[in-house]
């Protein structure tokens, strides 16, 4: 045990001697102590006389510009400390700046080659919230250190630099107005070097960017001129020219570039620079404000070729606007482990690699896993065919002198043969065909042009067959875009299709991996979903699925990742089909035909992102910018707002309740369970409309969400529903307090909360069942019979889908087949959102915007009465051809959308040979297509505004559709497809004798109800009975 009085046994005026003292001679150990103090302090006195002039003479005098005093100050008496410590030259220095921003300053020994390229990898990001915001860069003339400084955090306000004080940038954008700057110099007069021009871009820049600028004027105004090139933009611009006479032999590299992460920018350049061959002597970066679009980093530096025989400035300047857009993966091909391959080939090479993932993998998972495929043709063993195959793509497509067939033919022959005869492993030997098989079935690419965000093939559909696959319906077309971080799909059904982009978000590197492998099959299956749809509209049907890796990612990170990705493939597929001056010098069109495409938002698609691609495509100059994209914010219909999809599902389930239940909803209680929550879109309106309608027949007894659910045999309170959907609020915030006594509200804190979630479809009994949230496939072949009681009988007879494939085909089958449950398809049930993106489409073509939202009451009042009649038609053809025919109502379903794009696709192809006047003979289909109001205000300029080929779509889906919901199914099936526009013409015509023997109806002299009942007979049967045709 330890006695505490024993640590105070010591005399408190004793004093231990230090280990470098004698005992008992004080006066000595003081006077030692005071030599060594004088020691260090006249060596450290030595060290710094000797590297102050060493510093003042060997620091560039950019440096002594450019930073303020005291961090110079800093800097010497670091270095004097490392130098009479007599140790290497290397320091991290931590400071702040008067506005709070962090000042990282980095010394090391030495200027070799590729310095600030291991610093910017080891120091460019601190996190999240401290993002890079300027750089210095510095090399002392004897070359023996190198001092760079780093900025990070975001610049306050800050009080503006007096406009007099940049005098010598005025005077001399003054002079080149004049005409008093020789050409040679790239400074000729423009707009921007007006007066209040350059004092608004001086207003945006930081002070310290404008000190500089002061001095160095000319350089100013340069970057001035690549910030506009930019400004507005998310690219790149690059002037690269010979240093002045001091700097013979090297060169300043001027980048600037929008919207890019500053540290990512400086990372790629210095990589770039490094991998030609140049050493960075001097760099800044600085970031200028551009309003709306963000903002630009302005980097500049001064390189010194370290092989000056092989510079190849236009090789650098093609690459620099290209890095930006590069997924890492091109990057470590093209960069690490081969960089004699260039970034064209890279880029071709991992693009192929993604584009055969999804085809191979149902071949063989394993064997052509998304790693497996890029290491087997990367590997040093194959490379070269690799590569030999991206010659042949790029020397196909290259727009100054492309391959003829016949040289294209006996290129893929000789290396085909040589891979078969060289290349004993059989997975890579199927690779390096089917790389082959790509270049064959692209029918274009962009791969040329200068200014491109990502790269993408236009794709003859057959080239994603994968062997063995069950035969379906080939798309139109499909175009697949490769770009930073993400890969995405567009494939379409018809010539002019619609559909919604999707963007997808895996939350680990294994689901990544899964949905890479299902991306094709998603987009195909989501496409071919929306073109049963849209048979009542011009447009097919289309899906994007845009899949970005994002993995581990912080929100701000994710978030930045996505809206570039949605930018890239976006400007991609402006690329393939706008008409312009430079894409028809750098594309080389295999397809040969002008194609249109409509966009629309689906999920993680946000309004930035909308206002972005619209005023993108007038920037590229796409005919009809504004409806490129729909649900725009002012000029749009808000399918939640209006509740445009819950109207169409709430008349299907009208119907049906009538047909199927012999309810009438009007009159008779019914029960209704839903998934989806009163803060979604169909859910919240769906349940809008049944207490609008119903009022308290609708008794709405379960409501599942992601938060939870809540359930009432008496059904829920319809004031608290209200409420909650007018809150936007999710059903874990239903008051409990307005549950009767046999109510019961679940939330997925607990595990029996999230089991009472994940069942309640199943669960409750009710009369219908509509789906208006949930994930695919919630219902499938493995779960089904949990629909069902243990009598067998389901838990509801109707199910109305308002949610997009909740349940499988297979489910849907076996649900009907063992257990009766009519269930009405989501391809026909949600159409009213697809319907009403397509006469956004109409309205952004034939009205402005300011026009669109002073009439756009009166156009959304139509729209929901169109969309609500052709629901009705559909709902009612629906019912009667299940009653009379019989069969499941999912196939009746698909039987009708079938039918009409059969009468369209013929109607389409036969309007062709029509001539222009009896084309125009058939206009008022289109007007009567059209929402009146927009019909009246613009109908006289629509072949001036609307596309041939687009109204030639509305046409002929306007007929066929007249006709399937007229006439039936059978009658158009029966058909010979060759007759089948003929006699949907000849139709055309019988109904219009109709309308005149009706007409002649109402001013005979017959008895009223005689009138009636020949009038019915007429409207029912009278054209098809003029027709002949049966």
């Amino acid at each position: 045990m330890v006695h505490l009085a024993s640590l105070n046994d010591a005399s408190p005026i004793q004093k231990s001697a230090a280990p470098w003292q004698a005992e008992d001679n004080f006066d000595f150990q003081r006077v030692t102590r005071t030599a060594l103090i004088s020691e260090l302090t006249q060596q450290q006195s030595r060290t710094i006389e000797s590297v102050v002039p060493w510093f003042l003479d060997n620091m560039p005098e950019s440096y002594f510009r450019q930073v303020p005093e005291r961090f110079r100050l800093d800097h010497i008496k670091a270095i004097a400390a490392v130098k009479d410590a007599n140790m290497d030259l290397y320091l991290n220095l931590q400071s702040h700046l008067p506005d709070g921003r962090q000042l990282m300053t980095f010394i090391r020994p030495g200027t070799k080659p590729g310095t600030l390229l291991d610093m910017v990898n080891e120091f460019t990001h601190i996190d999240d919230y401290m993002p890079l915001c300027r750089i210095h860069v510095f090399s002392t003339k004897d070359e023996t250190m190198s001092l760079n400084m780093f900025v990070y955090g975001k610049r306050s306000k800050q009080g503006l630099t007096p406009l007099e004080s940049a005098s010598s940038i005025f005077e001399l954008a003054e002079s080149i107005q004049r005409g008093e700057v020789p050409a040679e110099t790239g400074l000729v007069p423009s707009p921007i070097f007006e007066e209040e021009a350059l004092e608004k871009y001086i207003k945006q820049c930081p002070n310290n960017y404008i000190r500089v600028g002061m001095d160095q004027p000319m350089r100013f105004l340069r970057q001035r001129q690549l910030f506009e090139v930019v400004s507005g933009t998310d690219g790149t611009a690059v002037h690269i020219d010979q240093a002045d006479a001091e700097e013979l032999g090297q060169y300043w590299v001027d980048v600037a570039t929008a919207n890019s992460l500053p540290q990512i920018a400086l990372q790629q350049l210095c990589q770039l620079l490094h991998m030609h061959n140049f050493d960075v002597v001097k760099a800044r970066l600085d970031i200028i404000e551009d309003g709306d679009n963000g903002n630009t980093s302005m980097l500049r530096m001064l390189v010194n070729p370290c092989a000056p025989d092989t510079v190849s400035l236009s090789a650098l300047r093609a690459e620099i606007l290209r890095v930006k857009w590069l997924d890492p993966s091109t990057m470590n091909l093209a960069f690490v482990r081969y960089p004699r391959l260039g970034f064209a080939r890279g880029e071709i090479i991992t693009a192929m690699c993604s584009l055969m993932h999804p085809v191979l993998a149902k071949e063989n998972a394993l064997a052509f896993s998304k790693a497996n495929i890029l290491e087997a043709v990367t590997n040093e063993r194959f490379i070269d065919y690799t590569s030999s195959i991206a010659d042949i793509f790029l020397d196909r497509f290259n727009p100054t002198n492309p391959l003829d067939d016949l040289e294209y033919e006996s290129r893929c022959r000789n290396i085909r043969e040589a891979i078969e005869n060289d290349v004993e492993d059989r997975v890579t030997t199927e690779l390096l065909l089917k790389m082959l098989d790509i270049i064959d079935h692209t029918l274009k690419t962009n791969i040329y042009m200068e200014n491109r965000y990502a790269l993408a093939f236009r794709l003859d559909p057959k080239v994603m067959i994968a062997k063995g696959e069950e035969k379906r319906e080939l798309p139109y077309g499909i175009v697949f875009v490769h770009g930073r971080r993400f890969n995405g799909y567009q494939v379409r059904f018809r010539d002019i299709s619609r559909g919604g982009m999707r963007l997808v978000t895996p939350k680990s590197s294994e689901l990544y991996a899964l949905e890479s492998s299902r991306q094709y099959d998603e987009c195909y299956g989501l496409a071919f979903a929306q073109q049963l749809k849209n048979k009542d509209i011009p447009e097919g049907g289309s899906k994007a699925v845009v899949l970005i890796e994002s993995v581990d990612m912080s929100d701000s990170s994710k978030g930045f990742v996505m809206r570039k990705s949605v930018k890239a493939f976006t400007d991609c597929l402006l690329d393939l089909i706008v008409e312009t001056e430079e894409t028809q010098k750098n594309i080389v069109d295999l397809y040969g035909k002008k194609e249109v495409l409509y966009l629309g938002p689906d999920e993680q698609v946000i309004p930035e992102d909308i206002n972005w691609i619209i005023k993108r495509a007038a920037y590229r100059g796409y005919q009809t910018p504004a409806a490129f994209m729909s649900s725009k914010p002012r000029a749009g219909i808000n399918h939640k707002e209006f509740g445009v999809t819950s109207e169409g599902v709430n008349v299907y389930l009208d119907v049906a309740l009538k047909r199927v239940l012999n309810i009438d909803p009007k009159v008779t209680p019914f029960t209704v369970k839903i998934t989806g929550g009163p803060d979604g879109d169909v859910a919240g309106n769906e349940m809008k409309i049944l207490m609008r309608e119903y009022g308290e027949n609708a008794k709405i007894i379960g409501i599942a969400d992601a938060s939870g659910c809540a359930e009432d045999p008496d059904g829920l309170d319809h004031g608290e529903l209200a409420r909650l959907v007018n809150q936007v609020l999710s059903i874990e915030h239903f008051d409990p307090k307005k549950l009767s006594s046999k109510g019961v509200l679940h939330k997925v804190d607990t595990a029996e909360g999230i089991k009472a979630r994940n069942s309640m479809h199943n669960r409750l009994e009710a009369d219908a069942f509509v789906p208006c949230g949930g994930r695919p496939g919630t219902i499938d072949i493995s779960n089904y019979h949990h629909f069902l009681r243990e009598d067998g009988s389901p838990s509801s007879k109707l199910v109305v889908e308002g949610a997009n494939l909740f349940i499988t085909n297979e489910a849907r089958q076996k649900l009907f087949e063992e257990a009766g449950v009519v269930i009405v398809k989501d391809s026909s049930a949600n159409k009213g959102g697809v319907i009403t993106s397509s006469y956004e489409i109409c309205a952004a073509m034939l009205l402005n915007e300011d026009d669109f939202f002073k009439h756009k009451q009166e156009i959304v009042s139509e729209v929901l009465e169109k969309l609500r009649g052709l629901a009705q038609m559909e709902a009612e053809l629906l019912f009667r051809e299940f009653e009379n025919f019989g069969g499941s109502l999912p196939e009746a379903s698909q039987v009708i959308s079938d039918c009409i794009n059969a009468a369209t696709d013929a109607l389409s192809l036969a309007l062709d040979s029509l001539s222009v006047e009896d084309r125009e003979t058939l206009m008022p289909l289109f007007r009567s297509y059209l929402p009146k109001t927009i019909a009246d205000l613009s109908f006289e300029k629509v072949h001036e505004c609307v596309p041939d080929q687009y109204i030639k779509n509305a046409i002929s889906s306007c007929l066929a559709s007249k006709l399937v919901y007229k006439e039936g199914t059978k009658f158009v099936a029966t058909q010979q497809p060759e007759k089948l526009a003929h006699i949907a013409l000849k139709y055309l015509e019988k109904e219009k004798e109709i309308a005149i023997l009706l007409e002649s109806l109402e001013n005979s002299d017959l008895h009223e109800e005689e009138k009636k009942r020949v009038k019915q007979l007429l409207e029912a049967g009278g054209a098809r009975t003029a027709l002949q045709v049966f």
